[in-house]
């Protein structure tokens, strides 16, 4: 992913504004490591740090149409480009970047053209002819944007908060599948798909109809210029992405580039049952495996630097971004650029454990879209900027715009747990790649549920945090806390550990308003915690706060110590977190 910044109508055009921006626009060079570039209109700045992933070479940003009237500086892929420029014919291409269709575009359809692209993006384009701008940020959010206010009238955009926090007076979060145009001086949404309106749909469920849109969604993002791989945690969702791509490589020009042997990355604590399951995924397709290690001390040594990157406070993103932070290290130092990921499968289909007690399929069904408009708070925040961290890009099939309006509009009668039908979580989406003739995976991968790590490795992740905040986190620090953070106020030492980086970091009101709050059970929405009257006494993001369906729950009465070995390590994991083996 690349870090974009704009800085616009700042009534400045002086140098020491020029160096400025630069110094802000340095801060996001993690991001993009392969070159910058900043281009200056009057007192309007563009900036942006790339990482070359396609055409890396020529696509140097900002971006021009032919004359350059029109700049861009865009962070994003925008996998029909091909397709894009056959009906921009008349137009001539500066480089062979597939963001170059943007300027274009922009050209020949003003500025309703945002959906016509399919893709990941972040962008700002500048029309010098009148020094109107747009800005827009793709449907679900997978890639970060922010927007923030000057006191001198200007505006400003930053691919992460740290490039705007120290010279706005308010910031907010960009949304998702919106655009904003100085013409019309507000935000509107571009992205209407049918089940936004959370209306219950009606499609019967049909499983080729299914795995074809997914086989799309992965193929498509086979489009690179440099080496990549897949994440792989040996879980449902991870183990898909990596058979399909592996399925798939042989015909795309990325083989042609690099080979048709795929290279597939886990991470974990030492015997984790995750590890041992992606082994034998990854030796079932024929990957070039490469597992990684950490150890709990390793994971809190790096907490400030991944609160730094991810910024947010929040206890399940914090938990679960750690180890993909630590093992974006590790591949980028492989020479590896891109890495193709699993987020989204559990929001899509309702995989988290909760949702076992959704009461019926109108509720089942309006969750999954709450949970999908969220994403970009949560998982596609952890999966963009723990890559990006190391500059390493993260793809996301499941989050395809064509793959989300099938699945969406599926009757949620048929995604429904029912266990005395055989239905797990997510048996809609098991049963699409049950091929007997071409098995996608091993029938017990295919149906396996996700397996939890025993007490003493995968609950000493997140049991060592815990720890580790109680020794910085007093009781009495604890019963000041809803004066000192009046604002989503922390309601365990942990969370008030990770509050107190944050706000050292980020200490802006604004700041501190992009992360989300509400009570939640094992990473429910505030709604879905009424399911069960037992949970809301029981808040907590893991897993084991999902009484009565994960066999490890918090109870005080049943510890985990007196629950045998073989039966933990047979319990559903509640996420599946790709290439990472850890319990979030």
């Amino acid at each position: 992913m690349c870090g974009i910044l704009a800085v616009l109508g700042c009534s400045d055009d002086s140098q020491a504004k020029r160096v400025r921006v630069l110094e802000l626009s340095r801060r996001l060079k993690h991001r993009g490591p392969d070159w910058s570039g900043l281009y200056q209109h009057g007192d309007c700045y563009l900036a942006h740090q790339r990482l070359a992933i396609v055409d890396p070479a020529s696509g140097d940003q900002p971006l021009f149409n032919e004359d350059k009237s029109v700049v861009v500086t865009v962070n994003g892929e925008i996998y029909n480009h091909e397709e894009l420029r056959k009906k921009l014919a008349n137009h001539k291409f500066r480089t062979g970047s597939d963001c170059d269709v943007i300027a274009h575009l922009y050209e020949e359809y003003g500025e309703d053209f945002v959906d016509m692209l399919d893709g990941i993006f972040s962008f700002v384009l500048l029309d010098t002819r009148d020094n109107s701008f747009i800005v827009a940020r793709d449907a679900i959010g997978v890639t970060s944007l922010y927007f923030g206010w000057g006191l001198d009238g200007s505006v400003w955009i930053s691919s992460e908060l740290k490039g705007l926090n120290d010279d706005c007076e308010h910031f907010e979060t960009f949304p998702p599948g919106h655009l904003y145009s100085s013409k019309l001086g507000g935000f509107r949404r571009w992205y209407n798909p049918p089940w936004f309106s959370e209306a219950v749909p009606s499609v019967p469920y049909d499983p080729l109809v299914l795995r074809h849109a997914f086989e799309n969604a992965v193929i498509k993002r086979l489009m690179t210029d440099v080496p990549f791989g897949v994440l792989l945690s040996g879980g449902l969702d991870s183990s898909l992405v990596a058979s399909i791509t592996a399925r798939y490589l042989a015909g795309t020009k990325a083989a042609k580039h690099w080979g048709t042997q795929l290279h597939s990355f886990c991470i974990g604590l030492e015997g984790s049952p995750d590890l041992k399951a992606a082994r034998e995924v990854a030796d079932y397709l024929g990957t070039v495996h490469h597992e990684f290690h950490f150890t709990v001390q390793d994971g809190i040594d790096a907490i400030e630097d991944v609160i730094y990157h991810i910024e947010t406070y929040d206890v399940t993103t914090i938990r679960a971004s750690t180890p993909m932070f630590l093992m974006s290290r590790k591949i980028k130092s492989l020479g590896v650029k891109m890495v193709i990921s699993g987020e989204g499968s559990d929001e899509i289909f309702g995989g988290y454990l909760y949702f076992h007690k959704a009461p019926n399929k109108e509720e089942f069904h309006r969750e999954t879209c709450h949970k999908i408009k969220a994403l970009h708070q949560y998982d596609c925040l952890r999966a963009n900027k723990a890559t990006s961290a190391w500059g390493l890009e993260a793809r996301v099939p499941f989050l395809d715009k064509e793959f989300i309006n099938v699945a969406m509009a599926i009757d949620p009668e048929s995604k429904l747990i029912k266990k005395d039908q055989g239905r797990i979580e997510k048996w809609v989406l098991r049963r699409a790649f049950d091929d007997e003739e071409r098995p996608y995976l091993p029938k017990h991968i295919l149906y396996r549920q996700k397996e939890q790590f025993s007490d003493g490795v995968g609950y000493s992740w997140i049991d060592g945090l815990k720890a580790h905040a109680a020794q910085h986190v007093t009781d009495k620090m604890m019963l000041n806390a809803s004066y000192i953070f009046p604002h989503n106020t922390p309601t365990t030492k942990e969370a008030y550990y990770y509050r107190m980086i944050f706000e050292r970091f980020f200490p802006q009101n604004s700041a501190r308003l992009t992360v989300p709050g509400g009570a939640s059970v094992a990473c429910s929405t505030a709604k879905a915690v009424e399911w069960d009257a037992a949970w809301k006494n029981n808040l907590d993001p893991s897993g084991r706060a999902a009484l009565g369906v994960h066999l490890s729950a918090y109870d005080a009465e049943t510890p985990l110590s007196n629950v045998p070995s073989k039966v933990i390590d047979s319990i559903p994991r509640m996420m599946d977190l790709p290439g990472v083996a850890i319990q979030s």
